[in-house]
């Protein structure tokens, strides 16, 4: 063998020893990298609608480190576990929640979703008999600030144009439009003030030897707050109306009205971002009554909570509290 051999295979099991460690590295570094388990938590029922998430459940594992979390209003969960617990391992985790019986939940570390369904206690939700107080025709009502254009009034001008008929142009502008008679060119300016607009202008004349005008132009200026009108008369004098409808571009609050999806005991409804003042309608044993829903989503008849989506809108999901129940 040659010296250059002999480096040649020294290099290789170098090589091969740098690659056994750095591999042994990575597999104990992964085996002692932190795990999260992820998962929802929801309402035990054999209909799939009334499977509602079940928000502020306290999870925690059966570890040195003791290990806690909670759901969101959409059940969803993340329990930080630490280095030493491998995956594979097996894992008792525990759910609490004061509305629902205590799970105990046998099952291994890894990457799955872990999904919990928990059963209510009893009483905790509103019993199906009669002398429950009922609840219908539940509507939501809201506002969204945009800006409109509202119209704020109208503004109308009279205004002559003199002239004396019959007397020939002799091309001496401006001439009737048949370049026989002496012509007179009037105009009149609306002003419809800062921040306004005109729309809908119109203009005739309402005096006067009428068949004998032309109305030259009727337009307002670039930012449409000056109106103009240019008229040409060839007669007698006469006398013109211009008319328009003022504009101006404003924040308005428009109310809007959303209809929750009601499953079991529990209603669901979104709202967009912007949505402000928001309240709630019932009908409480047959009275209709309007419940302002301030930030802490307060209700005498129901518990909320509420999140946000993906597309940044907002979704509310209630349960009817103990006592109540849908009509």
């Amino acid at each position: 063998m040659t010296r250059a051999h002999k480096i040649e295979a020294v290099v290789s099991v170098v090589t091969a020893l740098v690659l056994t460690v750095a591999g042994l590295a990575i597999v104990r570094w992964h085996r002692q990298k932190p795990i999260s388990l992820r998962g929802s938590v929801i309402i035990q029922d054999t209909d799939p609608r009334k499977q509602l998430p079940i928000g502020g459940v306290t999870i925690s594992a059966d570890d040195p480190s003791h290990a806690e979390a909670k759901s969101d209003s959409s059940g969803f969960f993340v329990l930080s576990l630490p280095k030493p617990i491998r995956r594979g391992r097996p894992i008792l985790l525990h759910f609490r929640h004061p509305q629902y019986r205590p799970l105990d939940l046998h099952d291994y570390t890894g990457d799955q979703l872990y999904i919990v369904h928990m059963v209510p206690l009893e009483g905790s939700h509103p019993p199906t008999n009669q002398s429950a107080v009922k609840v219908g025709n539940v509507r939501v009502r809201y506002t969204v600030k945009g800006m409109t254009e509202v119209n704020v009034g109208s503004a109308v001008k009279t205004f002559e144009v003199a002239n004396k008929g019959n007397v020939p142009c002799k091309n001496q502008h401006p001439c009737s439009l048949d370049g026989r008679w002496k012509a007179t060119l009037g105009s009149a300016t609306l002003d419809a003030g800062v921040g306004n607009q005109f729309r809908d202008a119109r203009a005739s004349c309402i005096a006067g030897p009428c068949p004998f005008t032309r109305i030259e132009s009727n337009r307002p200026s670039q930012n449409g707050q000056i109106l103009t009108l240019s008229v040409r008369n060839w007669s007698d004098t006469a006398t013109f109306l211009m008319e328009a409808e003022v504009f101006r571009t404003m924040i308005t609050q428009r109310e809007h009205w959303s209809y929750p999806a009601i499953f079991g005991d529990g209603f669901s409804f979104t709202l967009p971002a912007t949505a402000e003042s928001l309240s709630m309608e019932a009908d409480i044993d047959g009275q209709t009554i309007i419940f302002p829903l301030g930030p802490a989503l307060m209700l005498s008849w129901a518990t909320c909570d509420d999140g946000i989506n993906p597309d940044q809108g907002r979704i509310f999901r209630c349960t009817l509290r103990p006592g109540y129940r849908f009509q």
